[in-house]
């Protein structure tokens, strides 16, 4: 007869058994430079909830203007799914990896996405900016932002509001009346 583990020993939890059962998040897919129209065509495809942000730009030539449209964010691209389903988003032609951190694919909360999709299809004036945490902190009260928080800068005259996807460490550029701010209060120490 063969002795039997003790019944009060500890079995190491296995973290691929919860997979399973996790429900569909949002998270962002790293994808090779210039690929990221190609990633949304093929999810498309295939049928899978996705999101690229795209800014309008003008570009002039010397005998026309144009309007192109370009990724707010390059090299990146949002995907909803679940996260069992990682390995078919990791075979997609063009799709580098998910923005991990310890190994684990870090989810983006569902109300930033919606946010942004829906203040985005409603702002026209929309560039990219290089990342800023840094400035004078405020809360968009009114308009199609409204909840974000960003950095306020004046430019040019304008009031303008730096706001940043933290996960990805992206930020966008936006113009805003001054009338629709809230100014946040820094915390004390």
């Amino acid at each position: 007869m063969r002795e039997s583990a003790p019944i009060n020993s500890v079995a190491e939890p296995n973290p691929l058994a919860s997979i399973g059962s996790l429900e569909q998040r949002w998270y962002a897919a790293y994808t090779y430079p210039r690929h990221e129209k190609r990633v949304a065509e093929y999810l498309s495809g295939r049928s899978v909830e996705h999101f690229l942000p795209l800014s309008n730009y003008l570009s002039r030539r010397k005998d026309r203007q144009k309007i192109i449209q370009q990724p707010l964010f390059p090299s990146y691209i949002f995907v909803r799914l679940n996260l069992r389903d990682r390995l078919q988003i990791l075979g997609v032609p063009g799709i580098v990896n998910l923005v991990s951190f310890h190994g684990s694919p870090e989810p983006l909360p569902e109300e930033d996405i919606d946010a942004l999709r829906v203040g985005l299809a409603q702002t026209r004036d929309v560039r990219q900016h290089p990342f800023v945490n840094a400035g004078r902190r405020v809360r968009i009260a009114r308009g199609p932002l409204v909840g974000f928080t960003g950095i306020v800068r004046r430019m040019k005259g304008n009031l303008r509001v730096i706001l940043s996807v933290e996960l990805i460490r992206r930020s966008f550029l936006v113009d805003v009346d001054l009338s629709s701010l809230e100014y946040l209060v820094p915390a004390t120490q």
